[in-house]
């Protein structure tokens, strides 16, 4: 494993304990975190969602996904943008287990 891909399993592993408040599960596991990327200047570059367009922990949520992953060593900043383009499809998106806990079967 390179070092850059080492970093972004630091960073995805850090992002992951971002739980949305309303549901009480990692943000990773719901399928909300789209993309992350690693540059050559260790910049963690983010794409996520919210649960719906009008989230009200959206602000939160997003300060705290910059937050954890610029608290991996190394990583020099952080960049989080947030889509709605794909829709969050918890049926496609997220995790077994999520769907489990969501009762989606």
């Amino acid at each position: 494993m390179s070092d850059n891909e080492a970093l972004k399993k630091q960073v995805w592993d850090a992002i992951a304990q971002v739980e949305d408040p309303e549901i009480g599960m990692g943000l990773v596991d719901l399928g909300l975190v789209y993309d992350l990327q690693i540059d050559e200047n260790k910049k963690a570059d983010v794409t996520m969602t919210f649960t719906s367009m009008g989230c009200p922990y959206g602000p939160q949520l997003k300060a705290e996904v910059h937050a954890a992953a610029t608290r991996v060593e190394d990583v020099s900043d952080a960049h989080v943008e947030v889509v709605f383009s794909p829709a969050w499809d918890p049926r496609e998106m997220a995790s077994e287990e999520a769907k489990m806990l969501l009762g989606i079967y």
